[in-house]
């Protein structure tokens, strides 16, 4: 892994592969570990030149140092964001990601996001769109604060799991990821995924205030209804967290984009699934023009 210094952020990110660059965009409080090494390695085999990173506030990336907003801030962002009051915003994240595209020398790349990172990914597609040769959001929403939000019913459970002490990590980190995640979730993949992450880097102000940046940002609709480049939507039906609404709401967004949901898809991508995402972003990818320079 190398550290990218783009003068506001340094940005840790990792290389798999050679060919076109595909840049993969991580979620809310989770590193670029989160993307699993052999999903990363089946993405290569296809061709392309896989990018992963870490987003600011996260993993090896520069922390920022604002004092994070408590727990019933955060809750009064969510249904108002009027009270979301944040030091940095998706589009700031957007940012650092073109920056790195820039420091590695790369004109354009196919972009793939997940959850917050599909989020980021939408905001690059908006802001950059030069840089963009397709776009794939995965379980994400255009942040219009109607689609794809979160069920009531689970934030009740997940405020239960909000303990920062390091030795909660783990239980609590594994019961989250078996309350979004859909009916084929592997608890111990998730423990060592979790452990992995904790060992790594221990961030859950970096948490707080990327929740509050995906909060103070604004209804991408408008300008996601201006895009131009091949778009894929990737839901579950069994999401949790961003409720099928926002995949759908996405798809409608985007003018001639393609919408694949999953019934046994929660806020996870299964290992059962894999071939079939894998085979429609690369599908997506090839409905792009591939410009003669691409890094």
């Amino acid at each position: 892994m190398t550290a990218a210094d783009l003068g506001p952020v340094t940005i840790e990110y990792e290389i798999t592969g050679e060919g076109i660059p595909l840049l993969l965009v991580m979620g809310l409080s989770c590193q670029l570990i989160h993307w699993p090494d052999d999903f990363v390695q089946q993405i290569a085999d296809n061709g392309f030149k896989v990018i992963r990173f870490d987003n600011r506030d996260m993993g090896l990336s520069t922390k920022f140092s604002t004092a994070p907003a408590g727990l019933p801030r955060l809750i009064g962002s969510l249904v108002s964001k009027r009270l979301a009051k944040s030091e940095y915003l998706l589009s700031d994240m957007a940012d650092d990601a073109a920056a790195l595209l820039d420091h590695l020398g790369i004109d354009q790349a196919h972009i793939v996001g997940v959850s917050m990172g599909g989020m980021i990914a939408q905001s690059i597609a908006i802001g950059h769109p030069a840089k963009v040769l397709s776009l794939t959001s995965i379980m994400s929403n255009t942040g219009d604060n109607r689609n794809g939000r979160p069920k009531v019913s689970l934030l009740a459970k997940m405020s239960r799991l909000l303990d920062p002490s390091p030795d909660k990590v783990l239980s609590n980190g594994v019961e989250s990821g078996r309350l979004i995640s859909g009916p084929h979730f592997d608890e111990n993949e998730e423990r060592i995924i979790v452990q992995r992450a904790f060992d790594r880097c221990y961030s859950p102000d970096g948490t707080a205030r990327q929740t509050m940046a995906i909060a103070a940002s604004p209804d991408r609709t408008a300008g996601l209804r201006k895009l131009k480049v091949p778009t894929l939507v990737i839901h579950g039906l069994a999401d949790p967290l961003v409720q099928p609404s926002g995949g759908r709401a996405t798809a409608r967004a985007v003018p001639d984009s393609r919408l694949l949901m999953f019934p046994d898809m929660g806020h996870d991508l299964p290992r059962n699934r894999w071939d079939e995402i894998i085979g429609a972003i690369v599908t997506n990818c090839m409905r792009a023009q591939v410009p003669s320079r691409i890094g």
